[in-house]
Parts: C-alpha cells; structure tokens; sequence
C-alpha cells in the first residue's frame, strides 16, 4: 500500500497538459468489442481503469498490444467469450458497459455485478430495460445480471431519468441491431459523444449524441480505425480548481475548452480569473483579488459536474460567508466531507445538500481518499491547508488520474508518494 505526503502552501504556477479522458476511455474500450477488425485507441489515459479494462478485453480473447504507454492497438475479432471473469468486473464501474457491447457482439452475456465507486444506489434498472426493449431477455438473480436475444431490434428508448451508463450501453447494444433505434431522454456529456464519433468513424450511423434524442441506424458490421480520445473534462476542472484553491496561475493545454465553460463559470463567479484559448485554459487569482462564496447544484451535463462537486466544495471551505453545493444525481455523494472535517472545514450536509462555512485555513491531517474524485479533492486540500497531510487509499485516485502528483510537483506542489507499512495504516 502506498500514502501521499502532501506539504501545503505552495501556489500552483505554470503549465499542465491534460490526459485522455478516463470516461471516454472505459466506454470506447468495450466497443471495440463490435468490430471484427483491427482499432488502434491514441490519447489513452494510463490509468488502473484503463489498464484493468485492457486485462478484461485480453481474458475474452482479444489481441492488445501497447504501441506506446498512451496509445494501444486491440484486435477483437478472435473474441469468443460472452461472460468476462467476475474478479475483474467487480473492481470497475465501468465493467457495466461490457453487457450492451457483448450483447450487440453476441447477442448475449452473462456479467456479474459491477464495483467502482461507492458513493450510493446505482441502479442498472434502466440499462436492464433498454436491452429488453432491443429484445433480450435479461436475469438479475444470484448476483449476476444475464442476457439472451435471438434478434435485436431496433425500438424506441425513454429514460424516466437522464442516465449516462444506461445511455451508453443502449448506444452500444443498438449499434448492429436490425432497424433504428431511438434513445430520448439521453445522456449529452462529451464521453457520451466522444464514443458514438468513435462508433460512426467505425461505420456506424449515430446522429444527434450531445443532444436529448440519439438515433441509431444499425449496420450489419463495423470496421476497423484510428481514434483519439478526447481530453478529460474532469482532470482539467481540478487542475483549475486547484490553481484557484492555491491562489496560483496555472495554464492548462490539450483542452476542450467548451467543456470547461461551466466550472470556469463557478470560478468566475466565486473571483477566480479565467481565460480561454483555443485549446488551452488559463486560471489564476489576482493579487488582492476578494474570493466570494458561491452556490452551484451538481446536475448532468450541461450542468455542473457530478465528478467536479467534491474539488469545488473542497475549495470553498476557505472562503469567507455561507457557500451551498447541492449534489442533484448521486444519494449519497458527501462522504467525502468527514475527511474534510478532519482538517478544519465547517460543513454540515442535510441529505443532498452542503452547506459550507468558510474559515481562514485549513490543517493538514491524516485522511482517506473515499473515492476517485473525493481523492482528487483531498490533495487539494492538502495543497491548500498548513502543515502536512498524509492520503491514505490512494488506489482510488489511480484508478483515474494519470501521473497525478507528477503534475502537482511540476507545478509547484510538494507531493510525495510513500509506501506504507500496515500498522501504519488507518
């Protein structure tokens, strides 16, 4: 087991490239499961995600091969295995997206239930239901969720709510069904987008994916390509929120920077500057700039992040008046918020709500990373407070960040990775 050894009270100064985008990532992997053909992935992120998604794809039989550490050549065609090893699919979220790509593949699967970030009920009622409606017969007993269709056909698909996994796996089961298949009620964030422009680059015919109504024309075969990842959304958003925290300048490249309008909104709001480039972003606080308490209300996208709402709140702990953060997709996203505590924040969560008192400074301490993101925030905390704070759990931040304290360090951060002994462990 490993600890990050943050010194806080550096300003984060100068320029980060950002990686490929993790979300995208774990989507457009398990689509190569369609294409009998040879598909070469660029701007991957190396990340545990990606990795383990890699070892999955290599278990049912495809050929993968590295080409550099950030770019991967799969070859799917000798794939004849429906039901991926339960050891591995429990460990990510995203093994969810392996039951519409093996079921449009196979016309069946059998995956155990997928594992990843605990942070409330995550139900795949939604998923289950877009696979019945393309007609399969779906079974959730003992743990497992099975599937099984003579034919797949195209159908209409509303989600009684918006649904970014149940969108993606609709999107992928679809894609070689007989006859056109229309999602409503669809999910719009750049990933979901990011994987029908790989899809279409493959031959599929996908139109309107960034909007509320997706519709797939199925095609009897996809062929082989290049495809490049796009940059992450979320990576970029806490490099710039952690410029702000800081009171640092950072320029961030490889960007999009459309996808970042949101958070910089909440910056500005709160008396960060920012300025966009064509693919770069620049956020840095002035000197005698006054910082102001903001509400923001976490929602799919367009809206403020989900996967952005622990660094934002992380942040306000230190700015002066009543801030507010209310999470509006996951139950229960504020666990986090105890690791905050430890260090001296003021906040107190009333169900979905936050409501955050600023004080002068927060203190290092001995804290978790509870999930991917809250990880994410306690190194900005621990970048901002005095003294030293020790990261324990850092295998969730692995999962999605690639060389993540690296970058802190080029940027001025003292961050220190050490191996842990188990009595040391909390």
């Amino acid at each position: 087991m490993e600890k990050l050894l943050i010194k806080g009270g550096n300003k984060l100064c100068g320029d980060v490239t950002i990686s490929g985008a993790k979300n995208a990532a774990v989507a457009i992997l398990p689509a190569c499961l369609l294409i009998n053909g040879l598909c070469r992935i660029e701007n991957l992120p190396d990340i545990n995600d990606v990795k383990l998604y890699l070892k999955i794809l290599r278990e049912l039989g495809a050929e993968v091969r590295y080409i550099d550490k950030n770019t991967v050549e799969i070859d799917c065609t000798n794939v004849n295995s429906y039901r991926p090893q339960s050891q591995l699919t429990r460990r990510m979220r995203g093994s969810s997206y392996l039951m519409g790509a093996l079921l449009g593949r196979f016309g069946k699967f059998v995956v155990d239930t997928p594992g990843g970030c605990d942070f409330g009920t995550r139900p795949i009622d939604m998923h289950i239901k877009s696979f019945g409606l393309l007609g399969a017969e779906v079974d959730t007993s003992h743990g497992m969720v099975t599937a099984e269709a003579e034919n797949l056909v195209g159908t209409r698909i509303f989600f009684d709510i918006v649904s970014v996994g149940a969108t993606v796996n609709a999107i992928l089961a679809a894609t070689l069904a007989e006859g056109t298949t229309v999602i409503e009620s669809a999910a719009k964030e750049p990933h979901v987008v990011d994987l029908a422009n790989f899809l279409n680059a493959c031959g599929a015919k996908i139109r309107g994916a960034g909007t509320d109504t997706i519709r797939i024309h199925g095609v009897p075969q996809l062929r082989g390509g290049t495809y490049a990842i796009i940059p992450d959304q979320i990576e970029a958003g806490t490099f710039m929120i952690a410029a702000a925290a800081t009171r640092g300048d950072v320029t961030l490249h490889n960007v999009i920077p459309r996808h970042l309008e949101i958070i910089g909104s909440k910056l500005i709001e709160a008396g960060v500057s920012v300025e966009y480039g064509i693919d770069s972003v620049r956020v840095y606080v002035r000197e005698n700039a006054v910082l102001r308490r903001i509400n923001f209300i976490a929602l799919p996208y367009p809206g403020y992040p989900t996967d952005m709402q622990p660094q934002l709140v992380t942040f306000l702990t230190t700015i002066a008046g009543t801030s507010t953060a209310r999470e509006g997709v996951w139950d229960d996203r504020f666990r986090y918020t105890g690791q905050l505590k430890r260090m001296g924040a003021n906040i107190r969560v009333e169900g979905k709500l936050a409501i955050i008192d600023g004080v002068p400074k927060l203190t290092g301490a001995r804290v978790n990373a509870t999930d991917l993101r809250a990880g994410a925030a306690m190194i900005i905390a621990g970048l901002m407070a005095d003294g030293v704070t020790e990261i324990y759990d850092i295998y969730h931040i692995d999962r999605g960040y690639e060389t993540f304290e690296t970058k802190f360090v080029a940027l001025g951060g003292d961050i220190e990775r050490i191996s842990v002994i188990e009595d040391d462990y909390i």
